[in-house]
């Protein structure tokens, strides 16, 4: 109801709207309507009240409900139906019940906080109100699931050029890490419904540290982890990274949707101009036994797997964990 207001005020412009018409086009009472804009008020937003006028929006806090994100959003596909969560166990867990009920392609579900995020390898992700970006993608390719993989890349990608619209350098660590003076402030899961030639849906779930501080991670954190604000030097608004995110993400999944070959050669490229794995030492650690083997990060091939030379020969992996060595 109160999302419901503030489209409405929004719509309005620089227009007062009456608390009658409001409470008419809702079918409540005016007095309902009251009390709602207190507690938006309450929650950060800035409306005006005027004797004999109604109501005015000025400013919106920085939440990321769906009106608010949709505002000056510039997309074809992604971001067209935007679902809000202020609290979740998972957005990846309320995309793939988004995804059930054939939601369209690019549909976003995105929360203010999950109490239950996971990351890669079944790892915790640390999710706070109102701190960071955490939000998934439900995605309708018509790639084959062999090229699900490269999602993460195009993800990671459209990070790096998010962050270059704000004067940030993204450093991208094979196949998803997204790092800064060697601490992690991204993470990107993808998770694949498919039969045997057809993709049914991808569920891309990634979270982003905006605006958290060293000393609020928790200790064990505190060395692994860093935020864009870390990086800047100063708050960065969740809306316009979230918008930069959703814009550069689209731009690359429309490129390759129209041509699939040429438009992932052009993602690959751009992924290695951002990577730092390529040429250094690495230390892999296989998903499938969780052994490990070390080598030399050569490439990545055309399906996204990391080529390493070892002793024994190229080896090329799909999944797992590979950490750069500093020792040669």
């Amino acid at each position: 109801m109160r999302q419901a207001i503030i489209e409405m005020l929004r719509s309005s412009g620089s227009d007062f709207l009456s608390g009658e018409e409001i409470a008419d086009l809702l079918g409540i009472s005016r007095a309902a309507v009251w009390k709602h804009i207190q507690k938006l008020r309450r929650t950060g937003y800035e409306i005006d009240s005027r004797e004999r006028c109604g109501y005015k929006f000025k400013n919106a806090p920085d939440i990321l409900l769906a009106s608010s994100v949709k505002e000056g959003l510039d997309t074809q596909i992604i971001g067209k139906e935007i679902h809000y969560f202020p609290s979740t166990d998972s957005t990846n867990c309320e995309a793939k019940i988004l995804a059930y009920k054939k939601v369209p392609d690019g549909t976003v579900a995105v929360a203010e906080e999950q109490t239950g995020g996971k990351g890669r390898l079944n790892r915790s992700f640390y999710s706070p109100r109102g701190k960071g970006i955490w939000f998934s993608i439900v995605l309708r390719p018509n790639f084959v699931p062999s090229d699900a993989p490269k999602c993460t890349l195009m993800a990671a990608v459209s990070i790096a050029h998010a962050m270059e619209r704000f004067g940030l350098r993204a450093q991208i660590k094979w196949p998803n890490d997204i790092m800064f003076d060697g601490r992690k402030f991204v993470g990107i899961l993808t998770e694949l419904s498919a039969e045997m030639s057809r993709i049914t849906y991808i569920v891309l779930g990634i979270g982003i540290n905006v605006n958290i501080a060293r000393e609020e991670f928790p200790s064990e954190l505190r060395d692994l982890a860093t935020s864009l604000m870390e990086m800047k030097g100063e708050r960065i608004s969740r809306l316009e990274f979230f918008r930069a995110v959703l814009e550069e993400f689209d731009k690359l999944y429309v490129d390759i949707s129209k041509d699939q070959k040429h438009g992932f050669e052009r993602m690959l490229d751009e992924w290695r101009q951002f990577n730092i794995t390529l040429g250094k030492q690495v230390r892999v650690v296989t998903a499938s036994t969780g052994e490990y083997f070390l080598g030399v990060a050569r490439d990545i091939d055309a399906d996204g797997a990391l080529l390493v030379e070892t002793t024994d020969g190229l080896e090329r992996v799909f999944a797992g964990d590979v950490s750069i060595r500093e020792d040669k």
